[in-house]
This record gives C-alpha cells, sequence and structure tokens, in this order.
C-alpha cells in the first residue's frame, strides 16, 4: 500500500467500479495489495500492485493494477493525499511508453521480467501512446500506430494462452497475425502469471464481423473473401500442430476422457437451462423439451465421430477475431474464452471446434442484418457462407488432423455446432432474450439433419 495516499477502503472503492473486475454482481470481503513491484523510482513513479479480491465463498481473484504516483495528475485518479496522488498508469502516455522501453531493453525488476520475442518486430523507441477502445476484461494502449501492448487485469497462474500461442506462430513465421513483439510476467512465490503482451498493430485493418455485415451484398468479393479466411484457418491448424517436439503443442490422439467431457458439459447445461425453458415462448417452440432429444443426439454423433488428432486451437473463434489488413486476413485475440479457467483454455482440442465457432459466427451474422442493420440478409446467405468457408478450410488444413473421410469430419462438426449452439442459448437467454431465436434455429437444424 502507498502509505499516506491509498487505504484498503479507497483501493476497493475504485476497482470494483473498473469495467475489468470481472465479478462486479459478488459481495468483495477483502481486498488487499499482495504485492507492489516498483518499476521507475522516478516521478512520475511506476509501480504494479498485485491485488487479490476474496469474496464471502472462500474465493478469491488476483487482478493487476499498474499506477502512476505524482505530485499531481487528473486521469484515472484512485486517491490523493500526502501531496502525493495515485492513479490508473493505463491513463498517463509517460508511464506506458515505460513498459516498453522495458520491455525492448528485456530489464527485470523484482519478480517483474520484460522479455523481446523470438522473430517479432523491432520494438524500437516509441513517442505516442493512446488506448484503444473500450475493452471488458483487458486494457490495450498503441505505440505510434504500430505496436499494440495488451495489459491482463485479471491473472491467473500459469501462461497466459494469448502469449503462448503468438510466442509459438511468431517464432515459425506464420503470417496471418499481429506478430509477438515482446512481454511482460511476474514470477514469484505469490504466482506466476502473463502481465501483458505486445504486439505489431494493425492500423487500417476492417473488423471481420463488420465487414461482413457491411457487405453481405457484395457479390464474388465476399465470397473470395469467405474462401481465403477458411484456407488461412486451416493454413493456422497446421501451423499450430507442426512441432511434435514440443509437449505443449505437439498434436495427439483424442482420448475418451475428452468426449467424456463434452458429454458431462453439455449435459449439465441441457438439466439446468431445459428445466428452466419458458413453454409459452414462439421462438423456442421447437426446442422446448427436446432436452433429451439433444443429449441423444450429442452422444450418438459423438459415438460415431472419432479419430482426427487434438492441437492447440484458438478457442473462441468467430468473425470478431479477425481482421482483413492489406496483407489479407489476420487472426487476432488468442486468449480462448475468458469465462474458462485457464487449464481449460490451454487443453488440446479437434481443431474443428474453431471450425464449429465460425460457422455459428455466420449463422449470427446472417441473422444480425435484421437486428442490428434493419435488413434481410440475402436468402441462402448462410448456407453459401458455411459451404465457400468449409471447402477451402478442407483443401487447406493438413488432413491428418481429421477425422477420415468427409462423413466422420461432418459428423464430428456437428458435436461441436450443437455444443456451441447449447451454450449461445443460455447466453441469450440471460443476456439478449431477442437473440435466442438464432441458436434455437441451429438447434433445430442439427435435430431434423439427424
Amino acid at each position: 500500500m502507498i502509505a499516506g495516499v491509498l487505504d484498503e477502503q479507497t483501493l476497493h472503492d475504485w476497482v470494483v467500479e473498473q469495467r475489468w473486475f470481472a465479478s462486479k454482481s459478488r459481495e468483495v470481503a477483502h481486498l488487499n495489495v499482495l504485492d507492489a513491484v516498483a518499476l521507475r523510482e522516478e516521478e512520475p513513479q511506476l509501480q504494479v500492485l498485485l491485488l487479490e479480491a476474496r469474496f464471502p465463498t472462500g474465493t478469491h481473484e488476483i487482478y493487476q493494477l499498474p499506477v502512476g504516483v505524482r505530485s499531481s495528475f487528473d486521469e484515472g485518479v484512485i486517491g490523493s493525499g500526502d501531496g502525493r496522488t495515485v492513479y490508473d498508469a493505463a491513463a498517463d502516455p509517460e508511464l506506458t511508453r515505460e513498459l516498453v522501453r522495458l520491455i525492448a531493453a528485456g530489464a527485470e525488476h523484482g519478480d517483474v521480467r520484460f522479455t523481446t520475442a523470438e522473430g517479432g518486430p523491432v520494438i524500437g523507441t516509441v513517442s505516442s501512446s493512446r488506448l484503444m477502445g473500450v475493452e471488458q476484461s483487458n486494457t490495450s494502449l498503441v505505440f505510434d500506430e504500430r505496436l499494440v501492448l495488451k495489459v491482463f487485469r485479471r491473472l491467473e497462474p500459469g501462461t497466459n494462452p494469448e502469449l503462448e500461442m503468438l510466442r509459438f506462430l511468431t517464432a515459425r513465421g506464420f503470417p496471418h497475425i499481429a506478430a509477438l513483439a515482446g512481454w511482460y510476467e511476474y514470477e514469484g512465490r505469490l504466482v506466476d502469471a502473463t502481465l501483458g503482451v505486445l504486439q505489431a498493430f494493425l492500423a487500417g485493418g476492417r473488423d471481420g464481423w463488420e465487414l461482413t455485415l457491411d457487405e453481405m451484398d457484395g457479390g464474388d468479393a465476399q465470397w473470395e473473401r469467405l474462401s481465403d479466411l477458411g484456407r488461412v484457418t486451416g493454413d493456422m491448424h497446421s501451423a499450430l500442430a507442426s512441432d511434435a517436439t514440443d509437449p505443449h503443442f505437439a498434436p495427439e490422439e483424442p482420448s475418451e476422457e475428452s468426449l467424456s467431457l463434452l458429454h458431462a458439459d453439455v449435459d449439465e447445461q441441457i438439466e439446468r437451462m431445459w428445466r428452466d425453458l419458458p413453454d409459452d415462448d414462439e421462438r423456442l417452440a421447437d426446442v422446448v423439451g427436446r432436452g433429451e432429444d439433444i443429449r441423444e443426439l450429442l452422444h450418438s454423433l459423438s459415438s460415431v465421430a472419432s479419430g482426427g488428432k487434438v492441437i492447440r486451437t484458438h478457442g473462441d473463434y468467430h468473425l470478431g477475431q479477425t481482421m482483413l489488413t492489406d496483407r489479407g486476413w489476420v487472426i487476432l485475440d488468442f486468449e480462448g474464452e475468458p469465462a474458462r479457467p485457464l487449464p481449460e483454455r490451454r487443453r488440446k482440442r479437434s481443431p474443428l471446434r474453431d471450425v464449429a465457432g465460425m460457422l455459428r459466427s455466420f449463422a449470427y451474422a446472417a441473422s444480425a442484418q435484421a437486428l442490428l442493420r434493419n435488413t434481410v440478409a440475402p436468402a441462402g446467405w448462410e448456407e453459401r457462407a458455411r459451404t465457400t468457408f468449409l471447402d477451402a478450410y478442407l483443401e487447406a488444413v493438413d488432413p491428418g488432423l481429421l477425422p477420415a473421410g468427409r462423413g466422420a469430419t461432418d459428423r464430428l462438426l456437428s458435436v461441436f455446432e450443437l455444443e456451441k449452439a447449447v451454450y449461445e442459448l443460455r447466453y441469450e437467454l440471460n443476456n439478449r432474450p431477442d437473440w435466442v431465436a438464432i441458436p434455437a434455429a441451429a438447434i433445430r437444424r442439427l435435430l431434423e439433419a439427424a
């Protein structure tokens, strides 16, 4: 704690109001500073705080808070006293540039270590810094419109998948990512965790989701882009499976345990959700009362869908995780699903799980035209998008990663689409009731196809 400026209550009141604090709906019994590491002694001072939020249930969460200390500062203020102001360092361009300088220098301060990436872009000296957009769980900062630093706020023990995946792909020269330039991490008695990653910034790129909505009537150019995206996705999976000597990335045979875990997860969701589904909502008419049918379909598909390999995958793959740049498609955000525990996000899975995520994204795009743009998607658009993407993907990906034969591949893909649609239905019921028809339609289609 910074004597004379911050006490536990002041820090608590500020932290729980931040967008990146993940447990706003829960009571915080205790919030304290686990460690404070000084990175710069002269004014403005720079420290990295590790915060622990404890809950009445006995659980806890750990957060990173880089703070600046000056005699006076107006942005991101946490507290003031004793002639000093303590504030979120992400609001201070001078201090965020200092983080980049420390990465470039390969510095080490206490338990915080800064590292440059093998094969990454040259960092050099940066002269400007700005916050990038509004994010929920992390904070991203752009430097000289050529580098971007993602500061992880909520920390989990272990290497963040974003760092692990980018480091692997950058070292192997995979061109369809924002290459890793460096990172910083905490390695100490309290926890080992990734604090932030520095990457190339893609100036002028177009978000894949917005681009798809904007140009759904774009003619042949759109189908060429989706075909290219399928090829890039296949190339990504082939690259991720390219090193049999690295135990964290080497392809493996799928285990019975992985299918059992999938069954258990979906079974639990079905049991909880179908029990409470409203039976008077016409958008759910085709799925109400069919929880057991869905469970049986999942098990029957899984029993005949085998083969292929499990590899490290993107883990949260959809149109919003892609960007079209002047060098083609670039794939972003390799953290996996942030709501899932880190060990689960690092688990090897069939590459078809990523493919299923993208196919579901096409369904959302087709429906979002009416929900967000007050227009109707062209007839047959979703089916053509699926076919275009999937044909190009199957042509590009290492065939040894997939089950033998198109029939087995399609069955396993249906397993993951069904899993995704059940998850989506639960999410939309809780967060966007107007969107429940989208996953409900997918579940109906899969049941009818069976």
